[in-house]
C-alpha cells in the first residue's frame, strides 16, 4: 500500500529542555530507509523492505540540540544477494534506488537537504557483474552474482566518527530515479536532491551522514 504517512518522535539529547529544538523532517525513498539522529532512531519507513514497489514518502518530527548528526540508512528492494528482483520471471532485474530529505526547523528554515554534501557509503552491492540479471538460474555469489557486503561501522551515526573516508552522496535526476506515490505531494526544498550511491541499481544498501550546526 503507497501513501503517506506523518509520524511523530520525540528525543532530546541534554539535560536542559531549553536547549532542544523542535524539526521537522521528510522523508521519499525507493524503497526503504531508516533514519537516526546522535545514533537514535527517529523514524523508520513505515513500508517494509519486503514490499516490492514500495514507494512511499513519511513526515515527521523529532527534538534534538545542535549540533546533531543525521544518520541514515537506505535500502533498495532485492530478493536475495543478487540484488535482483522479479527472479526467474520476465521481468527479472536489478532494481533502482534514491532517497531525497529535508529537515525544517519550527520556523519553516531548511537547515538540511539531501545532496552532495552528505557522505555515504555502500555497506551492499550486487550483483557485481550486471550480466546477472540475464542469468537463467542467478546465484548469489556464483559467477556474475557476486556481492559484497560490509557491517555498518561502530558510531558511523555519531559525533566523533571520522568519516573522512566516505565518498560525497551521488546526486541525481528526477529522469534518472523517477520517484512516484508519495514524492509529488511534498514541496521539496530548492537544494533538496535526489541522492544515492554511485550506482543506481548496484549500490542496494548506503549509509549517508550529515551533521547540522
Amino acid at each position: 500500500m503507497k501513501r503517506l504517512v506523518t509520524t511523530v518522535a520525540f528525543l532530546c539529547f541534554s539535560a536542559s529542555p531549553l536547549a532542544a529544538e523542535t524539526f521537522r523532517a521528510d522523508v521519499w525513498a525507493d524503497n526503504w530507509f531508516e533514519m537516526r539522529i546522535n545514533g537514535v532512531q527517529v523514524a523508520e519507513d513505515s513500508v517494509p523492505i519486503t514490499t516490492e514497489r514500495s514507494f512511499n514518502a513519511e513526515s515527521f518530527a523529532f527534538e534534538a540540540e545542535r549540533p546533531f548528526v543525521i544518520g541514515l540508512v537506505a535500502k533498495d528492494f532485492k530478493q536475495d544477494d543478487t540484488g535482483l528482483e522479479y527472479i526467474g520471471t520476465r521481468r527479472q532485474q536489478m532494481g533502482d534506488g534514491g532517497v531525497i530529505v529535508q529537515i525544517r526547523d519550527r520556523v519553516g528554515k531548511t537547515v538540511a537537504a539531501s545532496n552532495a554534501d552528505w557522505q555515504c557509503r555502500v555497506i551492499h552491492t550486487a550483483p557485481l557483474d550486471k550480466s546477472c540479471a540475464r542469468e537463467r538460474n542467478p546465484v548469489a555469489g556464483i559467477g556474475p552474482c557476486g556481492f559484497t557486503i560490509t557491517p555498518e561501522p561502530a558510531g558511523w551515526d555519531q559525533a566523533g566518527f571520522d568519516a573522512s573516508s566516505w565518498p560525497q552522496a551521488v546526486e541525481y535526476s528526477e529522469r534518472a530515479v523517477r520517484p512516484k506515490d508519495g514524492y509529488d505531494r511534498i514541496r521539496w526544498d530548492a537544494n533538496a536532491r535526489l541522492i544515492w550511491g554511485p550506482d543506481l541499481e548496484q549500490s542496494n544498501t548506503i549509509l549517508c551522514r550529515l551533521t547540522v550546526q
